[in-house]
C-alpha cells in the first residue's frame, strides 16, 4: 500500500511540473488556455462551437479534444474552420499535462490567442491533474442532476466557472438550480455560475463575454 501511495505521489509531482512548463509556455506567447470539463453529453463541444463562431473573427482560436477515442468531436469544432489537435487518451479517464504538451507543439503558439481544451467526459479524474490552463470550467447539463456538486465536490472546488448548461430542459426535469448553486458555493465560495442554452442560446453571450475578459487579463 505504501509503494502505491509513492506511486501516485510521484505521478502527481510530475504532473505539476510539467503543468508549469505548460503555463509558462501560454504566458510566454501570450494564449489564453481555458479547460472544459464535464459528463459526457453535458454540451462541452456546443459550447466550444458556440464560443468559436462569435469570437473566431476577432481571436485567433485553437482546441485540443480530448477523448478516449474516435475525433467525432475534434471534426464537429474543425468545421468551424480553426485548427484543432486530436487526443486520444487510449482508455485513460482524462488528459494530463502530458498529454496537452504534445498537442502544444501542433499549434503556431505566436499566431493564437485563445485555446480551448476538451477534456475527457467524466466529473472524477480529470480534477485531479492541472493541465497548465488559465482557467477551469464545469459543464454540467441540467439532464444529469442537481445532486452533483454534493456528490463530486472535489470537482466543483477545482473550477472558476460552472456553467449550467440545457436550461431549455427545465421545465421537463424536476431540476432545482437553486439547489445546486448552494452546494457548488457551498464547497466554492470563489464559483461563477452562468446558465446556458445552445439550443436557446440564452446564456451564450454571457459565456462568450467571460471568455474575453479571460483573454484580456493574459494579453496585458
Amino acid at each position: 500500500m505504501g509503494v502505491e501511495v509513492k506511486v501516485l505521489r510521484d505521478v502527481a509531482r510530475v504532473n505539476e511540473v510539467l503543468a508549469e512548463e505548460n503555463r509558462r509556455l501560454l504566458d510566454e506567447k501570450g494564449v489564453f488556455a481555458v479547460n472544459l470539463m464535464g459528463s459526457p453529453g453535458s454540451g462541452k463541444t456546443s459550447l466550444i462551437e458556440a464560443a468559436v463562431e462569435r469570437l473566431k473573427h476577432k481571436y485567433r482560436i485553437g482546441v485540443v479534444e480530448g477523448d478516449i477515442a474516435t475525433s467525432i468531436d475534434a471534426e464537429r469544432v474543425g468545421k468551424h474552420g480553426v485548427k484543432v489537435v486530436e487526443v486520444n487518451t487510449g482508455g485513460t479517464c482524462h488528459l494530463d499535462a502530458h498529454l496537452v504538451r504534445l498537442a502544444l507543439r501542433e499549434f503556431d503558439l505566436d499566431n493564437l490567442d485563445l485555446l480551448f481544451i476538451e477534456n475527457v467526459g467524466n466529473l472524477v479524474c480529470p480534477a485531479f491533474f492541472n493541465l497548465g490552463e488559465h482557467k477551469s470550467v464545469l459543464v454540467l447539463s441540467t439532464p444529469e442532476g442537481d445532486d452533483k456538486a454534493a456528490k463530486y465536490p472535489v470537482m466543483f472546488r477545482r473550477v472558476d466557472l460552472l456553467i449550467v448548461n440545457k436550461i431549455d430542459l427545465l421545465p421537463l426535469l424536476d431540476f432545482s438550480v437553486d439547489r445546486l448553486e448552494r452546494d457548488a458555493l457551498a464547497v466554492n465560495p470563489r464559483l461563477k455560475v452562468l446558465k446556458t442554452s445552445c439550443k436557446t442560446g440564452e446564456g451564450i453571450d454571457e459565456w462568450v463575454r467571460w471568455l474575453e475578459q479571460q483573454i484580456s487579463l493574459v494579453k496585458r
